[in-house]
């Protein structure tokens, strides 16, 4: 029996860094002013690599960044006591919670609601409830377990939480539907690089990266030359694809091989669909570039959930220009723009369809 426990994820994390890291410095660029530093938060390793500011003033701000991201994972955590669990609990007794400003939940609560609605419901992190049934309220996922009991499933499908069912008055907060329990492991850490950057920013940092487990954002270049960052390969240890990114820009990825467990051949993941709460199937990854990162996680999440027949329509409704996404067999689907952008290694170039321009 395979085992994936915390010292594999975290194995796995570092490896996934390291092909990351590699595909950034081919660039040709002297190292000199490029600082790099690496922590464990999320269940992940983040690296983050500061371009042109002395080595005292990136430590600095390097360590500011680690202790917000300590404090983000704590107050945000799903199911270790956290100011998250408290709200749930509030919930599921009937009761209106007050938010502490310093939890962060206010803005993480108003921009789940605004992708829930944009999604058509797709992003839901109203689906705790269903996420802790199939086993992902834990650290240690064990192949050969079976799903749980379908008619378990349809029960809280059929109580239908929702984000839009999540009130907000001031900083207090309620839900008409008790079954309500929310997990942000969807979009945690897009919005987790979001505040990053502005934390960055108020070091006087122009030129960065955050790499939180894969998941992106970038600001300014490296030198003279754009970030070339790497994109998984959902079915082995290799590199997928890479982009090049200036400016600002997130490139965030989802990915059934992120977080799952098998059973008798097949693949249960951590991304359920919140129409049948049951793992998705059939896209084994979904990449977003966007601005914003909150919005390309959460918009990762969406799409695998839409799957082939609507990613194009939910992509359009999210305002998302740049799509990737990649089926079982391995063929890779994008929108013109994004194709465009992506670099295949020469030698391991996979079936491309190009789909129709989302915007025109």
């Amino acid at each position: 029996m395979q085992t994936r426990t915390y010292t594999l994820l975290l194995l796995a994390g570092l490896l996934l860094a390291g092909l990351l890291l590699a595909g950034l410095l081919r660039t040709g660029d002297s190292h000199q002013n490029l600082s790099q530093q690496h922590f464990y938060v999320f269940g992940t390793l983040v690296g983050i690599s500061i371009w042109g500011l002395d080595e005292k003033r990136a430590s600095e701000a390097t360590n500011a960044i680690a202790n917000d991201f300590q404090t983000m994972h704590h107050n945000w955590h799903a199911w270790h006591p956290s100011p998250l669990t408290e709200l749930n609990q509030a919930i599921a007794t009937g009761q209106t919670w007050t938010v502490a400003q310093k939890t962060s939940l206010l803005p993480v609560l108003t921009k789940a609601k605004r992708f829930y609605n944009q999604s058509d419901g797709l992003f839901n992190p109203a689906i705790g409830q269903l996420i802790a049934l199939w086993g992902f309220h834990n650290t240690d996922l064990s192949d050969n377990r079976p799903p749980p009991p379908p008619e378990k499933i349809a029960e809280l499908v059929a109580l239908a939480p929702g984000m839009d069912e999540i009130d907000i008055e001031g900083n207090r907060v309620s839900s008409r539907n008790r079954a309500v329990q929310l997990d942000f492991g969807a979009f945690a850490k897009g919005y987790a690089v979001d505040l990053a950057i502005e934390k960055l920013r108020q070091f006087g940092v122009q030129n960065a990266i955050i790499n939180v487990g894969g998941d992106l954002k970038a600001i300014g270049k490296k030198g003279d030359k754009p970030w070339l960052i790497g994109i998984h390969h959902p079915r082995n240890d290799g590199v997928l694809a890479a982009v090049a990114v200036s400016g600002e820009a997130s490139v965030m990825t989802s990915g059934d091989y992120e977080r799952f467990y098998n059973d008798k051949g097949v693949r249960y993941s951590h991304i359920i669909d919140p129409r049948n709460g049951w793992p998705t199937r059939r896209i084994t990854s979904v990449t977003i570039i966007d601005k914003s990162g909150a919005l390309a996680d959460a918009a990762s999440t969406a799409l695998t959930v839409a799957g082939l027949q609507d990613w194009h329509r939910i992509a359009q409704q999210l305002g998302i220009k740049y799509v990737m996404l990649v089926d079982e067999a391995g063929t890779v689907y994008a929108n013109p723009a994004m194709a465009a952008r992506l670099q295949f290694p020469p030698d391991k170039k996979p079936k491309i369809v190009v789909t129709e321009p989302l915007f025109h």
